[in-house]
């Protein structure tokens, strides 16, 4: 049986594990489809209680968030990861103190996500995610400065809606009907003010809106987060394209 050369993807979850699931599982297909047999991903994780974490984000007390992050990421690397990847959009906010605290690569969603949307020649985008990912700069600004890419959000009520979603439900793994109609509606919303697809940029979102749901191309940020990781962890590119 012939060994593949495989690297060890790194995974800091839990926040929500609903989400950090998807991660673990959608690794382990795409290794599977891209080596057949019985093959899987070679992964290092560790999960923290979300409670903590979300109570640091209500409290805007990020030093204390990324304290707590970074060591966990200390602890990823220390098992033998070999790149990492926060498994969740929010917290990419601090991806720049956490990489400062490792010394191995950090895959950053939103370049894995910009990446894919200049291969797809998208200019303007919408995007969904909690209020902390949609009102700041930490990914809006990232995909415009890197790949010029405009991102639209929501208005202030819209964007109220969406982020309760993800909070009061989709991170406690509750899945409503009206939920979906109610993002559905958004989304249409952003494609009438021009954006020529909608980046689910809150990794739990997936878990309520599928493409076939809508005619609005969708950028699933967990999907796109986990190709890429594949990617370099086959040696088939590069991680430093994303940095």
């Amino acid at each position: 049986m012939k060994t593949i050369d495989m690297k060890t993807i790194g995974l800091l979850g839990g926040m929500s594990w609903e989400s950090t699931a998807s991660y673990y599982k959608a690794l382990n297909i795409g290794v599977k489809q891209a080596l057949g047999g019985l093959h899987s991903a070679k992964v290092s994780l560790i999960s923290v209680d979300f409670h903590d974490i979300a109570l640091l984000q209500q409290q805007g007390d990020w030093q204390s968030a990324s304290t707590i992050l970074s060591s966990e990421a200390q602890r990823v690397e220390a098992s033998g990861a070999e790149c990492l990847l926060i498994c969740t959009n929010t917290m990419h906010k601090i991806a720049e103190d956490i990489q400062a605290n490792i010394n191995i690569p950090l895959l950053h969603i939103a370049d894995a996500t910009g990446a894919k949307l200049k291969k797809d020649k998208i200019k303007k985008v919408g995007l969904l995610g909690t209020k902390f990912t949609m009102t700041e700069e930490f990914y809006k600004g990232r995909i415009k400065e890197k790949f010029n890419i405009h991102a639209i959000v929501p208005n202030d009520a819209n964007q109220t809606i969406v982020h309760n979603i993800i909070y009061d439900e989709l991170c406690q793994g509750v899945i409503k009907a009206e939920s979906k109609q109610a993002y559905l509606s958004i989304i249409e919303k952003l494609v009438e003010h021009g954006a020529e697809g909608i980046i689910l940029g809150c990794t739990e979102i997936g878990l309520l809106v599928q493409q076939t749901d809508t005619e609005a191309p969708l950028y699933d940020t967990t999907q796109i987060h986990v190709d890429a990781a594949i990617d370099w962890a086959l040696n088939t590119n590069d991680i430093t394209q994303f940095r």
